[in-house]
This record gives C-alpha cells, sequence and structure tokens, in this order.
C-alpha cells in the first residue's frame, strides 16, 4: 500500500509541502500548517481490518504505541529512522474495576465512570513523547537521506517538551538546545535536558518570550522547530485518542477532559479520533473540554466572550500548572476547530482548586501532577453544574508524572503554596523514638 502525507496549509490554501522540509507556517497565508493523509489510499482497508491490524500490534512485545498506528502517522518514514523509546501504550485507569484510585475517586466527584489515560508513564514522564517520537524520527530521517541539513534541534518549553526533545535527540544524536524560562520549571525538569546532553539557555522571560526568541532562531535557518506549531508533534500526540478508543473496546467515550496550554493536544485529540471516524475505525465523536488554570486562561476568556475568529493573548501569571502558563498559544487556531468539531467547552480552575484536586486523587491512590489536577478540578465543575451527565463516560488526560512536581507536592503538604488552603494537608508527625509514646499516639 502506497500511503503518503504532506504538509498542507491549515486553512486551505493551495500547495503541499513534503514532512522533510523545514516549514512551520503557509507561505501564501502565514496560518498553521497540518499533516495531511492520503485518505483515499488509507480507505481502502476498512474499519474492521485497521482496528484488527492495530489490537495485533498492541502488545507486551510492541516497540511503541505511536509507531504501532505508523500508518497514520508518518506512513514514509523507513524503519531504520525511527526514534523510539517505547512510548504510547499508556494505561487507561477505570473507575469500573471493584477496587482501584479511579473508582474511589469518581464516587467523591459524583461521576458514573470516570477514567485516567496516565500519559505520563511514558520515557521522559510526559505526554510530550508521543509527538517528538514523530518529529525527531522525521529529521532523522531527513537527514540521513540528504533532504535536510540541520544545525540544531530546538524548543521553547516550560520543561516536558524540552525532556522529551533532548531524550530523542540524543538516542538519534542530533544537536539539542532547549530555551526555558529562568526559575519558572521544576527541578526534576531542568535536570533531564542537562542530563542528555541538550543546550540548556535559561532566559529571563516566560515561556512566550522563550517562544518569541526560538521562532524567530528558525526563522533565520538557524535551528529545526520543535515546538508545536510543527504539526509533527500533533500526529504523535493524535495516537492518545486512538489508544482511549482501542482500550474501550473501540467505543468512544461521552467526554474527553484534557489539561492546554499551547494547545496543540487539544487539536491533537481532535485529529485522532476525526481520523478514525472518517475510516470508519469508531462511530463518532466524544465532546471535549479544555481544561486551563485560571492564571493562564487565553482560550477560557476567549471561549466565554463567545469568539470564535481568534484567541486573545494574555499575560500569564504564576500558577502551579507550569507546563500550561502560556498566555500566547500557538495552537489556538487548531484548539478552536476542535472545539467546534467535537462540541466542546473550556473551563479553568483555581490555584486552591487544582491543588486540592490533586490531593484528593493522590488520596484516591493515584499520583496528580498539577495539569492533571487542572483537568479533574474542571472536569468536577463540569459535573457539579450538569454539563457532564452523572452516566457520561469521562476520560481525563493525564499529561505527565506527578513525580515531576515533588516542590509542589511538598508545598501543599507543609502549606506553604500561595492562595492555597491545603485542606488535605499531611504533614509529618515529630514524636521521640519510643515505643511507649508512638503506642499512646496510634490509641
Amino acid at each position: 500500500m502506497g500511503l503518503s502525507a504532506t504538509f498542507r496549509c491549515f486553512r486551505g490554501c493551495d500547495g503541499s509541502y513534503p514532512l522533510t522540509q523545514a516549514i512551520y507556517r503557509c507561505p501564501t497565508c502565514d496560518g498553521l500548517l497540518a499533516v495531511r493523509h492520503d485518505m483515499a489510499a488509507l480507505a481502502k482497508t476498512s474499519g474492521e481490518e485497521w482496528r484488527a491490524r492495530f489490537d495485533r500490534r498492541w502488545s507486551a512485545t510492541s516497540a511503541s504505541g505511536v509507531w504501532s498506528k505508523r500508518e497514520w502517522v508518518a506512513p514514509e518514514v523507513p524503519e531504520d529512522a525511527i526514534v523510539t523509546t517505547g512510548e504510547g501504550m499508556t494505561p487507561l485507569v477505570s473507575s469500573a474495576r471493584a477496587a482501584g484510585p479511579v473508582r474511589r475517586l469518581a464516587t467523591e466527584l459524583g461521576f458514573g465512570e470516570l477514567l485516567v489515560k496516565q500519559c505520563g508513564t511514558t520515557h521522559t514522564g510526559s505526554f510530550k513523547d508521543l509527538g517528538m517520537t514523530v518529529l525527531v524520527s522525521v529529521v532523522n530521517h531527513a537527514v540521513r537521506s540528504r533532504a535536510l541539513d540541520v544545525r540544531a534541534i530546538a524548543c521553547a518549553s516550560t520543561g516536558d517538551t524540552s525532556a522529551a526533545l533532548a531524550a530523542y535527540g540524543a538516542a538519534a544524536g542530533l544537536p539539542v538546545v532547549v530555551l526555558l524560562p529562568r526559575g519558572m520549571v521544576s527541578v526534576t525538569q531542568l535536570v533531564q535536558p542537562l542530563s542528555h546532553g541538550a543546550r540548556v539557555l535559561a532566559l529571563d522571560t516566560d515561556f512566550d518570550g522563550c517562544m518569541r526568541v526560538v521562532r524567530e532562531l528558525s526563522a533565520r535557518g538557524l535551528v529545526y522547530l520543535a515546538n508545536s506549531m510543527n504539526p509533527l508533534r500533533i500526529e504523535g500526540q493524535k495516537t492518545v485518542a486512538i489508544e482511549i478508543a482501542q482500550q474501550l473496546g473501540w467505543e468512544v467515550p461521552d467526554w474527553v477532559v484534557i489539561p492546554s496550554g499551547n494547545l496543540g493536544n487539544s487539536a491533537a485529540l481532535w485529529e485522532g479520533f476525526a481520523m478514525a471516524k472518517e475510516l470508519g475505525v469508531v462511530d463518532r465523536l466524544p465532546r471535549l473540554c479544555i481544561a486551563q488554570a485560571e492564571n493562564a486562561n487565553p482560550m477560557y476568556l476567549a471561549f466565554k466572550a463567545g469568539r470564535r475568529d481568534e484567541v486573545p493573548a494574555v499575560v500569564a501569571k504564576p500558577t502551579q500548572a507550569s507546563a500550561i502558563r502560556i498566555g500566547n498559544p500557538v495552537s489556538a487556531p487548531r484548539a478552536m476547530a476542535a472545539l467546534e468539531a467535537m462540541g466542546g467547552v473550556v473551563e479553568q480552575a483555581s490555584e486552591a482548586e487544582l491543588a486540592d484536586a490533586c490531593a484528593r486523587a493522590d488520596r484516591s491512590g493515584l499520583y496528580a501532577d498539577p495539569h492533571t489536577g487542572v483537568a479533574i478540578a474542571c472536569a468536577r465543575t463540569l459535573r457539579e453544574r450538569g454539563t457532564i451527565r452523572a452516566d457520561d463516560r469521562v476520560v481525563v488526560v493525564s499529561t505527565a508524572s506527578g513525580l515531576k512536581f515533588t516542590e509542589f507536592k511538598l508545598g501543599y503538604h507543609e502549606r506553604k503554596l500561595p492562595d492555597v488552603d491545603a485542606t488535605l494537608a499531611n504533614t509529618p508527625i515529630p514524636l521521640p523514638a519510643d515505643v511507649d509514646e508512638v503506642a499512646k499516639h496510634l490509641a
């Protein structure tokens, strides 16, 4: 089967460009690009056949959840150019189990069926691996075939993107540069790109300032851009949607709730579900909730104002959900299209709400990062409001590992987080090393 994919204008301008070309905006309208597949060629395989093929590849011996869907991702990348760390095929933890962390959480929050897609169990601890395996593999193929000359692959990051790019770049032997806002990423996130040998530039600005710099560097041809403006990232991340359906027996949930800052992951969910529907693999789209922190909420403000044409930029304020502290999201047009297609809504969570949501999830046996806390808090708001019904099947996408945010967790339990009352704080109790004193305390 001769399958192919190209870059095309997201708005529909004429022209197509090979995936191996360093191009990030439409030359005609300066809009975003999208990866477009030869859907006629893909449709020659029935939905039933696709489901069976993907199910055969889902096993303990599969190298990658992303590349198990290779025909839908980047079909022209040869096997020996793929750079993978075994990303994808992450757990979908369900409240339907007789006992388990999500069952208790669902009961406390009033959900009939709640599931958590644990994307933070992947190699570098976040869903960013899913997009980066595709981007770095395409660049690796382009460099090997001499279609592309790359000085370095670069990104602006609030932490997780830099970790993923550094890891995959190191695996491919490609030079990596990451631009981080100084003092705004966790220690765990900072040490990851340093450990992988990336050149780490800590700039005196926020993420949006880092993004302005890296965009200009890519425009001058000094670096290859690895942020989600590059639609290759969307191609890998869209497999989250396909995996969710596959893990539910090829059924689609009623809602998917995802924390989103630069909004590429929201657009990726739409791309994945829409492609599966068009090819007859699923029969409908779920509804989408884009969850944002109140301190970094440009999409929420635009949605509440009824804006469907653009998302005005804001100055993002400090938030514990540091990975989504973005005031000028690059993928806003894609996310707006996703909302329209999926009957979506946008909700926000305060610092107190996201922190308490994490603590509540942790008390149930999960270990939630602050961005997942945003999603859980927003899902709870929608449930209390009645937007999400009691019998709806709801999937919350957990985008990163809670282990990356030890300072946040400790700050909560020590009651040191600003604007957070920490109603579920659990602090160590100092006691003498005396059996009778310990027994007295336990009694």
